[in-house]
């Protein structure tokens, strides 16, 4: 016995203190599809929206558009248990019928009655070349029928077909000392900024002990240097999660000269809109996040200026060196 088969229906109802306008942007967001095409679902009555749905399916779609504001529901999909493939019950009544028929056979082309045979006495065809080529036809006219010409507009009265994002409407949660996970661009400069002002604060603490034992500084220096190398990484890995691309590629800043250029990469690309391979979208940058980020690029901007003015101050003092080997010669 086959499994039942569910629908999501939606008949243009709406969740409690759910808006119209959002509810018809969430869907659109959902389906990949424009406004006009969803304005078609509300109104209409009665749309099967997904149809020949398992029931963990179906559960799972149900709960997608829930959360986005429609107030959906399951059906049995009677339509899709129907099947014109033969049941074991239904070959066994046939089964003697068909062999007491074996003996002979009508012609598929032109109908003449005969005793089995490869060849047709009346028309001369060969019937197992001509099954054959029935077949092929009967299977290539569907897929033409329904091949759509490149000049013809869907009806922006169906309902949408691309499926929808299952952990859309859903933020990852944040974990630093993980490798999963996906942070956005502010926030990773905010975080790297808190972790070298820790580093700092830590490294003041142990430079304290290494007054009283050498030995014990070092290896607590040691160990709080490998374990915010291991949350860098990790913050690292992150970011590239939410850029869409492995974390292994994290080993180019191992490689000097692209380094420096994956960093600004890692700055510069922005984040995969909703969920990717790598679990759904991070939730929005909080106030924190963005002074912290704005001033980690403050610093950013004035280390340039330092570098560039120190290199302009080296440029003149040469050139007063030169001045007075010129003058002194």
């Amino acid at each position: 016995m086959s499994q039942l088969r569910y629908k999501i229906v939606f008949d243009g109802s709406l969740m409690p203190d759910a808006s119209l306008d959002g509810v018809k942007s969430n869907l659109a967001s959902l389906f990949k599809s424009d406004l006009t095409r969803i304005d078609s679902l509300f109104g209409k009555g009665p749309i099967a929206l997904k149809r020949d749905l398992a029931e963990s399916e179906a559960n799972q779609y149900l709960s997608v558009l829930q959360r986005a504001g429609a107030r959906a529901r399951k059906e049995p999909d009677l339509a899709a248990a129907l099947s014109l493939l033969e049941t074991d019950e239904e070959k066994a009544a046939i089964a003697t019928p068909a062999e007491q028929a074996s003996q002979s056979m009508d012609c598929p082309k032109c109908g003449h009655h005969q005793r089995a045979a490869a060849e047709c006495s009346a028309c001369g065809v060969i019937i197992e070349k001509y099954l054959a080529r029935q077949a092929l036809l009967a299977e290539s006219a569907p897929a033409l029928a329904t091949t759509r010409r490149p000049d013809t507009q869907p009806s922006p009265y169906m309902p949408p077909r691309a499926d929808i994002d299952p952990q859309a409407g859903q933020v990852g949660r944040l974990k630093a000392n993980s490798f999963n996970g996906r942070i956005g661009r502010l926030r990773y400069l905010a975080w790297s900024l808190v972790l070298m002002a820790g580093f700092a604060v830590v490294f003041a603490a142990l430079s304290a002990v290494t007054l009283v034992s050498e030995t014990l500084g070092g290896i607590l220096v040691i160990a709080a240097s490998v374990g915010m190398l291991v949350i860098s990484v990790q913050i690292g890995v992150q970011r590239l999660h939410d850029m869409g691309w492995t974390g292994w590629l994290w080993l180019l800043n191992l490689v000097p000269i692209v380094n420096s250029l994956f960093w600004i990469i890692m700055l510069v690309v922005p984040g995969s809109a909703g969920s990717n391979r790598f679990g759904p979208q991070p939730p929005p940058n909080s106030l924190a996040v963005n002074i912290l980020a704005g001033l980690f690029l403050l610093l950013i901007a004035g280390g340039l200026l330092a570098v560039f003015a120190s290199g302009f101050a080296i440029l003149a003092i040469l050139g007063l060196f030169f001045d007075q080997l010129v003058s002194g010669s």
